[in-house]
């Protein structure tokens, strides 16, 4: 097993990358706490416009040659305006925030170390393009819904160990498929901050 985390930066790199993310993130938000019913065109239409922003950074783990996880963050001011009217709502610059998408990675890479590269590479790349603010949000579930698992992973205490925080009050509402649904439907976002 040879892990290799990097940043790809070179664009004929990236978009020959996007089948297996497309399929990474399709394989991972099927999972709680997104039951997201993904498809891979979807997918490719998602990356190859979110890696087209200028700035936006692209963080790929592989094990070998084979793509166990992926990291991404771009500039907030190039996010659609679901992310950008409820920070600028609350009074925020949406100009000095960074914002991290997704971090996917593969249960078997958990408590590796990876997930800290991620964050390590993307806050880098904020502060790198000028930001002093990062920012993601995270899908709201309800603590009775029909297919949470008997003990779900919890990500806020690595979230918070790494200096976010939510901030009360501040969501969005994002649509997509959930698994067993044949329409979209609309979701719940908590968004989470720190400075840079």
């Amino acid at each position: 097993m040879t892990i290799r985390v990097r940043s790809l930066t070179d664009t004929q790199e990236r978009h020959a990358a996007i089948p297996a993310l497309s399929d990474l993130r399709i394989r991972i938000f099927r999972g709680w706490p997104y039951l997201y019913d993904g498809t891979a065109d979807y997918e490719a239409a998602y990356l190859a416009e979110y890696m087209s922003e200028p700035n936006a950074v692209l963080i790929v783990a592989t094990d070998d040659d084979a793509v166990i996880g992926a990291a991404t963050a771009s500039p907030m001011a190039g996010q659609k305006a679901e992310f950008q009217l409820p920070l600028l709502d609350y009074g925020l610059d949406v100009a000095r925030i960074f914002y991290f998408g997704e971090s996917v990675l593969l249960p078997d890479y958990h408590g590796q170390g990876i997930g800290h590269q991620f964050f390590d590479a993307r806050e880098a790349a904020a502060r790198a393009a000028g930001a002093d603010q990062a920012a993601f949000c995270a899908v709201v579930r309800p603590p009775d819904h029909p297919m949470r698992p008997d003990a779900p992973r919890d990500l806020a205490p690595f979230w918070r160990a790494r200096g976010y925080a939510p901030l009360e009050g501040l969501t969005t509402m994002l649509k997509w498929q959930d698994l067993g649904d044949a329409v979209e439907s609309p979701h719940q976002m908590q968004f989470w901050m720190r400075d840079l």
